[in-house]
């Protein structure tokens, strides 16, 4: 017997000892060996059609993965409770296929493959529970429809992809327009707002200006003017006789930046003398 392999000995058609690996002594048409593998296998449950929910053919294939457990329990049970498992698993597979994929349209059997894949594995290790064996995973080969029905299935695809592509890009375009509104609107803004700074700053220019102008010209408007006087009359090389400290002489030093000189002494020798000051 081979390390992947078990055995039952019937002596007589009745059930005598398990075999475990290694060398066994049996009596020729007296004893008889089954031997069991007890290593992980696989049964492919034949393609099938099935209709789905919406009326519609699917050709599905789908893979059975399983063991027999090594105890002398599982592996009597896999002989003795269930004729011929490998059959037993396929027909059962194939069974709960079209039960469950009944139940679901072809859009979505081709979408839910994992949740299929659940129900199925479910399914198969409860029914098989006495059998001896474990249901190690199930796996769905493919669900394929009928060529005109893919055909159709794929121009409806097709559409809807350029659908959405199409939406994508008006939507792309429409958030570009809105950026590019946005940034002209700023730019309105900003030259407004330059506007409103420029004639702002104008404006206090002149405040400002006005503002000098009434500092200046209030006390000194008489004084300018007798000085444009005095400057049209030198402008001739005209003399006036005035008095010396008269207010035009101050105007004169004043707008010169100096102050006029008139001593005591120059006092009193004028009016000895009865002079007046000539100013050429």
């Amino acid at each position: 017997m081979r390390p992947t392999h078990r055995g039952l000995i019937e002596r007589l058609g009745k059930y005598k000892k398990f075999a475990q690996p290694g060398f066994h002594w049996i009596i020729p048409v007296v004893d008889r060996m089954y031997i069991v593998n007890i290593t992980e296998q696989m049964v492919d449950a034949q393609p099938q059609e099935i209709i789905t929910n919406d009326n519609l053919n699917a050709s599905v294939d789908a893979q059975v993965y399983f063991r027999v457990l090594e105890t002398e329990e599982n592996v009597k049970s896999s002989q003795y409770n269930v004729h011929d498992y490998r059959i037993q698993i396929v027909n059962l597979a194939r069974t709960t296929l079209r039960n469950i994929i009944g139940t679901l349209t072809l859009r979505s059997a081709n979408s839910e493959r994992g949740k299929m894949n659940a129900e199925l594995h479910e399914t198969l290790k409860n029914e098989t529970a006495s059998w001896g064996i474990v249901i190690i995973r199930t796996e769905l080969k493919e669900i394929d429809p009928p060529k005109d029905v893919q055909e159709t299935m794929n121009k409806v695809v097709k559409a809807e992809n350029e659908k959405i592509a199409a939406i994508d890009y008006a939507t792309a375009a429409e958030t570009v327009a809105d950026g590019v509104k946005r940034a002209k609107i700023k730019e309105a803004e900003g030259y407004k707002r330059s506007k409103v700074l420029h004639a702002e700053g104008e404006a206090e220019a002149i405040k400002l200006v006005n503002v000098a102008a009434d500092e200046f010209f209030t006390g000194n408007a008489q004084l300018l003017r007798k000085l444009e006087a005095v400057e049209n009359a030198l402008s001739t090389n005209t003399k006036i006789v005035i008095p010396s400290g008269s207010e035009l002489v101050n105007v004169i030093s004043e707008m010169a930046g100096l102050l006029p000189i008139n001593t005591h002494k120059e006092k009193g020798q004028a009016g000895k003398n009865g002079k007046v000051g000539e100013l050429a």
